[in-house]
């Protein structure tokens, strides 16, 4: 089982350690970051987060409650209480050894869980490299339906990638409980 945890300073040399290139980099959030991730855009990116009644991202960190030990990283930002919804980014399962193991969805429904239950949103959306198949397959066990592609909306050397749009509304949320 997994619990989440708000992501902190003391999470940083980790999450540093984890993404050790630039694909992954890149893979992992985008053009949000530059290679060498750093303690320094680290801090950038948890500025304002984490207050559950006013912040419109919360960081967290993914822990095996078997273990104790934190294997993965997510986030729930875009928040708009307005609209009642939210976009999922920046899922990583740490270590390899804990791939293949069920760790990304059940840290997806984790945060669907405070989406839905905590934050009482209508809808919760992601995008994914169209090339990440296990990602897709995580979302998709999850209860995420693709909504379309858009193509070509990253380049990475001399290749563009194409992120695939996903989203799941509370109703469906419900139904799976």
């Amino acid at each position: 089982m997994i619990r989440l945890a708000y992501f902190t300073p003391a999470d940083f040399d980790q999450l540093i350690a984890w993404v050790h290139d630039e694909y992954l980099l890149t893979n992992w959030a985008g053009s949000l970051f530059r290679f060498p991730l750093t303690r320094d855009s680290l801090e950038w990116y948890l500025e304002d987060t984490n207050d559950l009644e006013k912040s419109d991202a919360l960081v967290y960190k993914a822990i095996d409650e078997a273990s104790g030990e934190t294997v993965g990283h997510v986030s729930l930002g875009s928040i708009s209480r307005k609209n009642h919804s939210a976009r999922i980014s920046r899922v990583l399962v740490g270590d390899t050894q804990h791939k293949g193991r069920g760790i990304c969805t059940e840290m997806i429904r984790a945060v669907l869980r405070v989406g839905f239950g905590e934050l009482n949103l209508h809808r919760i959306s992601l995008g994914v490299y169209d090339f990440n198949k296990s990602a897709i397959r995580c979302y998709e066990k999850a209860g995420f339906v693709s909504e379309g592609v858009q193509r070509d909306i990253l380049r990475y050397g001399d290749e563009y990638w194409s992120l695939r749009e996903m989203s799941i509304l509370s109703h469906e949320w419900k139904a799976m409980q």
